[in-house]
């Protein structure tokens, strides 16, 4: 599994119009799934995130985590992750896995982070999402299982 994380002021995702979720400060969390990932692999990424230190503790950056914080994660499924553009103009696709065998795992993934105590909003799996963010810092960071 991948989550490309955005730490953010502010984040929110649309469908068609219709505010699904939202989050104030926190990170945005886009994860992709391979053919190989398992609901151990989710959970351990959810870990991470949970316990990865990107932000301040007073004059000291990046000090705190989630679990640190009170703060949210806004988790949105991306399949596009996994896209390969090694070769032509078109990605591939092959390395994502199926929305049979990914939407089990992001609700892992999402599930995970929230028994760990964060506020979780979501986007909506297998739909074309509006995702509006305010980068802090800018921080971006991708991280695998």
């Amino acid at each position: 599994m991948r989550a490309l994380i955005q730490r953010v002021t502010e984040a929110r995702v649309r469908v068609e119009h219709e505010l699904v979720g939202e989050i104030g400060g926190g990170l945005c969390v886009l994860v992709g799934v391979t053919h190989d990932d398992d609901e151990a692999a989710a959970r351990r990424l959810a870990e991470q995130v949970w316990n990865l230190r990107v932000f301040a503790d007073g004059d000291a950056p990046m000090q705190r985590s989630l679990a640190d914080t009170t703060r949210a994660a806004l988790v949105v499924s991306q399949f596009t992750l996994y896209g390969d553009t090694r070769r032509g103009r078109r990605p591939s696709w092959s390395a994502a896995a199926s929305p049979s065998v990914a939407e089990p795992l992001v609700e892992a993934f999402t599930a995970t982070l929230r028994a760990l105590g964060a506020e979780v909003a979501t986007g909506r799996f297998g739909a074309h999402m509006a995702v509006e963010l305010v980068n802090d810092g800018p921080v971006t960071l991708l991280l695998e299982s």
